[in-house]
C-alpha cells in the first residue's frame, strides 16, 4: 500500500512542478509575486492553472499525510532495540562491545596498545 502511495505522490509532485512552471511569472501563480490587486484577487483565482495548482497541491498534502499514517501503522511495535535483540541468538557470537574494537590491528601480548609511530 505504501508503494502505491509513493508512486501517486511522485506523480503529484511532478505534476505540481509542471503546473507551477507553466504559470505566468508576474503574479499568476497562486497570487504570489508582483501585479495589481491583492494577494489573491478573484481574477487570479479563476484561472484554470490556478485552480489546478490548488487541486494538485491539496492532493499532494493529502497523500503525504496518508503516507505518514500508513508508514506509522507498518512500523507500530517495531523498535530498534527489538530488532537488535532478534538478530542474535544464544549460539551466535556477540559483536564487539566497544565501537571500532574490531578495527584495531592485533597486538602482541607483551606490547601495550599504542598507535603506530609517525615516521
Amino acid at each position: 500500500m505504501s508503494n502505491v502511495a509513493l508512486i501517486i505522490q511522485l506523480i503529484l509532485a511532478l505534476t505540481l512542478i509542471g503546473i507551477v512552471l507553466l504559470q505566468r511569472s508576474e503574479g499568476g501563480g497562486l497570487g504570489i509575486g508582483g501585479g495589481s490587486g491583492g494577494v489573491m484577487t478573484g481574477r487570479q483565482a479563476a484561472t484554470a492553472l490556478g485552480k489546478a495548482t490548488w487541486f494538485v497541491a491539496i492532493a499532494f498534502l493529502g497523500v503525504s499525510i496518508a503516507l505518514t499514517i500508513i508508514t506509522a501503522r507498518e512500523q507500530a511495535g517495531d523498535s530498534v532495540i527489538e530488532r537488535v535483540g532478534d538478530s542474535f541468538t544464544e549460539g551466535e557470537e556477540a559483536p564487539p562491545t566497544l565501537p571500532g574494537e574490531g578495527l584495531l590491528p592485533p597486538s602482541l601480548p607483551n606490547e601495550p596498545s599504542a598507535p603506530p609511530r609517525a615516521e
